[in-house]
C-alpha cells in the first residue's frame, strides 16, 4: 500500500518533473519571473520609500531630456503604439485566422488564450494595486488608468514573445535568431519609451515584462503538456510550439520564385510607372493651363457648383464618410488584411505583390504628378479644407479605384464561388461612392476623377501585363526536375575524352 501511494505521488509530479528534465534554465526563469513580480507587487503595494524615490527621480530625468524635442517625442510616441491594443489586438486577431485557415486550431487556440490572459491581467492588477501615473513638469503624452503594471509592455511582452514561439515552428537556421532578436528588440523598446515619455515608473515597466515573461513560460509550457497528453513529441525549446506545422506556417512553401526574371521585371515596371507619369502630366497640363475660360472648363467647374446646391449637414456627414472610406488610413487598413488572408489562403506572394506594387506605384505616381502639375482646387466652398497637394488626379479616388481593383484581379480567378461578384462590385461601387464624395465636398473636379481613372488604367494595366499575377507560379519541385533535365541534357551532350 506504501509502494502504490509513492507510486501516485510520483505520477502527480511527473508534469513538473518532466519540464525541470527538460529546461533547467526555462524552469529558473519562470521562478525568477514570477519572485521578481511578486517582489515588485509588494514593494509598490507597500509604498516602499527608495523605491518611490527612485522611480519619481528617474521620470522626471527623463521628462528633462525628452520634452524640449518634439521631434524625438513624436519617434518615441510611433515606437511605443506598438504595444498598444489598436495594434496588438488585430495582429493576434490575424495571426489566429492565419492559424486557423492554415489549419492549426491548436496553435490558434494557444494564441487566442495567451493573448486574452494579457488583457485580463493589465486592468485587474491596475484595479488591484491602483497606483496613480507619474506626475511631472512637463508631460509629452498622458495615460489613462492606474500605473502597475504597464499595460503596453505587459501586453508587448506577451503577444510579441507567444508570436516569436509559434513562428519559430516555421523558421530553421539563422532565422530562428532573427526571430528571437526581433521580438526582444520590439519589446524592450516599448517599455523603454513607456519610461521616456514619463507615463510609467520603471518598476511599472520592470513588472510588465516579468509578469509577461512568466505568462508566456506558463502557457507554453501548458501547450507542450497539451502536445504530450495528444501523444506528440516534445520540441525543443528554440524548435517553436509545433516543428511538424513548418510547411502549413509557411507563406508559400512551393513557390519557387515569385517573379522570373526579377531584374528584368524590375526595369520593365519601372517603364511602365514612367509612362502613366508621362500620361497623367500631359493631361493635368492641358486640364491646367488650356480648358480654362473654354466651355469644357465651364462645364468642370459647373458640376461642383450644382452639387453644392444639395448640401444639408445630413448629406455632409455621409459625404464625410464616404471620403474617408480613400483616405490612407482606411487603404492601408484593407491592404493589411486583405494580403495576409490572401498568403494565407492561396500560399503565393506574387498576387501579394501585384497589390503592393499597385499602391505604392499609385501613391508614388499621385504624389509626383500632382506636384508637377499643381492644379487649384474647384472654386468653391472646400469642407475638408486647405489640402496639402494640388487637385488633379484625386488621391483618394485613385488609392480607391486602384485597390478594389486589384483584389478583383487577383480574386477573380481564384474564387469559384458565387459570392466572387462581390470584388468586381466593390471594384466600381467604392471608387464611385468616394468621388461624388470628393465633388460633393468641393475637394476635386470631374476631370480629377478621369485623372484617377486614368491612372488606374495605366498603372494596373502595365503592372498586369509585366507580372501575370494569375499565373500559375513555378514550384519548387517543378524547378527541380527541370534542373534535373537541364543537367542530364548536358551530361549526354558531354564531349568524350579521346
Amino acid at each position: 500500500m506504501t509502494d502504490d501511494k509513492h507510486v501516485v505521488e510520483r505520477a502527480g509530479w511527473a508534469p513538473v518533473r518532466h519540464f525541470a528534465e527538460r529546461s533547467v534554465a526555462g524552469l529558473a526563469a519562470v521562478v525568477l519571473a514570477g519572485l521578481a513580480f511578486g517582489t515588485l507587487l509588494l514593494l509598490v503595494r507597500s509604498n516602499w520609500s527608495p523605491l518611490r524615490s527612485l522611480d519619481q527621480s528617474i521620470a522626471e530625468r527623463m521628462n528633462d531630456l525628452v520634452a524640449p524635442h518634439p521631434a524625438v517625442v513624436k519617434v518615441i510616441t510611433t515606437i511605443t503604439s506598438l504595444g498598444g491594443r489598436g495594434v496588438l489586438i488585430p495582429l493576434v486577431t490575424m495571426v489566429v485566422v492565419w492559424l486557423l485557415i492554415r489549419r492549426r486550431p491548436r496553435l490558434a487556440i494557444y494564441l487566442a488564450v495567451t493573448g486574452l490572459g494579457a488583457m485580463v491581467l493589465d486592468p485587474s492588477l491596475k484595479a488591484l494595486v491602483g497606483r496613480v501615473r507619474p506626475v511631472v513638469a512637463d508631460p509629452v503624452a498622458f495615460g489613462g488608468g492606474n500605473s502597475f503594471p504597464s499595460g503596453h509592455t505587459l501586453g508587448t511582452t506577451i503577444v510579441y514573445g507567444s508570436l516569436a514561439l509559434v513562428l519559430l515552428s516555421a523558421t530553421r537556421g539563422r532565422w530562428k535568431g532573427w526571430i528571437l532578436g526581433v521580438a526582444a528588440l520590439v519589446i524592450v523598446a516599448v517599455g523603454l519609451t513607456r519610461i521616456a515619455l514619463s507615463v510609467h515608473f520603471l518598476s511599472d515597466v520592470l513588472a510588465g515584462w516579468m509578469l509577461g515573461l512568466a505568462w508566456i513560460s506558463v502557457t507554453a509550457y501548458a501547450f507542450r503538456v497539451w502536445r504530450r497528453e495528444a501523444g506528440h513529441p516534445v520540441p525543443a525549446v528554440t524548435d517553436g510550439l509545433e516543428p511538424e506545422a513548418s510547411d502549413d506556417l509557411a507563406p508559400a512553401p512551393a513557390e519557387e520564385k515569385v517573379l522570373p526574371h526579377p531584374w528584368a521585371k524590375g526595369a520593365e515596371i519601372l517603364v511602365g510607372w514612367v509612362f502613366t507619369f508621362g500620361i497623367l502630366y500631359f493631361v493635368g497640363y492641358a486640364l491646367t493651363k488650356w480648358t480654362p475660360g473654354t466651355a469644357f472648363g465651364s462645364w468642370d467647374e459647373g458640376v461642383n457648383r450644382w452639387l453644392q446646391t444639395f448640401r444639408t449637414e445630413r448629406l455632409d456627414d455621409l459625404s464625410w464618410l464616404a471620403s474617408k472610406a480613400g483616405d490612407t488610413h482606411a487603404i492601408l487598413i484593407v491592404c493589411l488584411v486583405f494580403c495576409p488572408l490572401a498568403l494565407a489562403l492561396w500560399r503565393q506572394w506574387r498576387p501579394v505583390l501585384f497589390i503592393v506594387l499597385t499602391m505604392v506605384g499609385e501613391i508614388t505616381l499621385f504624389l509626383t504628378s500632382a506636384a508637377a502639375v499643381g492644379r487649384p482646387r474647384p472654386p468653391v466652398e472646400q469642407l475638408d479644407g486647405q489640402m496639402p497637394t494640388s487637385s488633379f488626379p484625386s488621391g483618394h479616388i485613385a488609392a480607391t479605384m486602384c485597390l478594389w481593383v486589384a483584389i478583383a484581379v487577383v480574386s477573380m480567378p481564384r474564387v469559384r464561388q458565387w459570392w466572387r461578384w462581390v470584388f468586381p462590385v466593390l471594384a466600381v461601387l467604392m471608387p464611385a461612392l468616394v468621388a461624388l464624395s470628393r465633388m460633393y465636398r468641393g475637394m476635386h473636379h470631374p476631370t480629377d476623377v478621369m485623372g484617377a481613372t486614368l491612372l488606374t488604367a495605366c498603372w494596373v494595366g502595365a503592372l498586369y501585363w509585366i507580372m501575370r499575377p494569375n499565373e500559375k507560379p513555378e514550384t519548387v519541385s517543378e524547378a527541380a526536375e527541370e534542373a534535373a533535365v537541364v543537367a542530364e541534357h548536358q551530361h549526354q551532350h558531354r564531349p568524350v575524352a579521346a
